[in-house]
């Protein structure tokens, strides 16, 4: 029998906006410069240059009605994936008008726009719930957004974009 991949466990990933600032306060704590950010009613948009060995930049939308994160990463060529769009499940929410804050949630779903959507992470989540570090209401909920936007994507051709703007979401990037 085929032994399990060890997974592993990490408490929820939390990140903070600072829109006044111009600055992203990672997992770690490594506050970040931010280019540019902009809100919509609907989400917050962020763009930054990253450290990162794989990628060089990133541009996010934190849409919280949605339980969602959408990112692009702009990677380094060696780097480079087959990936559109990379989702995080979680909540995300606005403090006050200038500060937001992301809890992720483990669930992520890769989009291949008109091709395929992947939802990734399951154990990462089923880990994280075994170890007291997610409710099985938070838990079952981040199993609940991920399926609907899976839902969703697909039937809008494994578009986001056109998933999104059934919704009257644009997103917008550099």
């Amino acid at each position: 029998m085929a032994q399990a991949p060890i997974v592993d466990v990490h408490r929820p990933k939390v990140e903070y906006f600072d829109i006044t600032e111009l600055t992203n306060t990672d997992p770690k704590g490594y506050v970040r410069p931010v280019d540019r950010y902009h809100v919509e009613s609907w989400g917050l948009y962020m763009a930054r240059s990253s450290d990162h060995p794989q990628f060089h930049y990133l541009e996010s939308w934190l849409l919280p009605k949605l339980f969602l994160r959408a990112t692009v990463f702009h990677y380094h060529a060696a780097h480079r994936r087959d990936q559109d769009y990379y989702l995080d499940v979680g909540e995300f929410t606005m403090i006050t008008p200038q500060k937001w804050k992301s809890v992720d949630h483990y669930l992520d779903i890769i989009v291949r726009s008109a091709r395929d959507t992947q939802l990734l992470d399951v154990d990462e989540l089923l880990a994280a719930h075994a170890t007291g570090l997610l409710t099985l209401t938070e838990a079952e909920a981040a199993v609940q957004h991920a399926n609907a936007a899976i839902d969703g994507i697909a039937a809008h051709g494994h578009t986001l974009e056109g998933w999104l703007e059934s919704m009257g979401i644009t997103l917008t990037w550099l």
